[in-house]
């Protein structure tokens, strides 16, 4: 069983790799067109050239402006924990029954 661990294993990150690129919208995509990037990975998949070329080049991996979660000051699209949030801060302040 341990033998066949190694092609289970270029299966997997050739399945994810393909998987990735179908999923991932045409204005995330680097370097080559999205229908490329889909030939290459299928075509050089067993040989981990494809996959392992997409993960790397191929994929815009930043963070996206209109991802979940609140965003520090500016829109800028990042995830910020609620202490560190200074609109959710704001927002204590004006609930605060002493009226600091």
């Amino acid at each position: 069983m341990l033998r066949y661990l190694p092609l289970l294993l270029v299966l997997a990150l050739w399945i994810y790799a393909f998987v990735d690129c179908l999923n991932t919208p045409e204005e995330d995509v680097r370097a080559l067109p999205k229908v490329i990037w889909v030939i290459v990975i299928l075509l050089f998949g067993e040989v981990l050239v494809g996959p392992v070329a997409w993960l790397i080049a191929g994929k815009n991996r930043g963070a996206r402006a209109g991802g979940p979660g609140p965003s520090a000051g500016g829109g800028g699209g990042r995830w910020v924990a609620p202490d560190d949030n200074p609109e959710f801060l704001k927002s204590l302040n004006k609930d605060d029954p002493k009226g600091d």
